[in-house]
C-alpha cells in the first residue's frame, strides 16, 4: 500500500477561504491528497485544512473552496 497522505500546494494557502457547501470561512491551512478509503481499495481525494474563527480545523473537498 502506498503512503497515507501527500501535501499538495495550492495557490490559496494561509489565505482566507470560504467552504462553498457549509459557508464557514476560516484560513487554509493544508491541502492534502488523502486516502480516505476504509476498505482495502485505495480511494484519493484532495482534502483542504481550514482552521475557522474559533481555531478548530474542519475539511473539506478541495474543489469546495474559494476565496472569501
Amino acid at each position: 500500500m502506498s503512503e497515507q497522505y501527500e501535501y499538495v500546494p495550492h495557490r490559496l494557502l494561509r489565505h482566507r477561504v470560504r467552504d462553498l457547501v457549509s459557508g464557514t470561512e476560516g484560513e487554509l491551512m493544508a491541502v492534502i491528497n488523502e486516502n480516505v478509503s476504509d476498505t482495502g481499495i485505495e480511494r484519493w481525494m484532495e482534502l483542504a485544512y481550514i482552521r475557522a474563527a474559533s481555531g478548530r480545523e474542519f475539511t473539506t473537498p478541495a474543489v469546495n473552496v474559494q476565496p472569501a
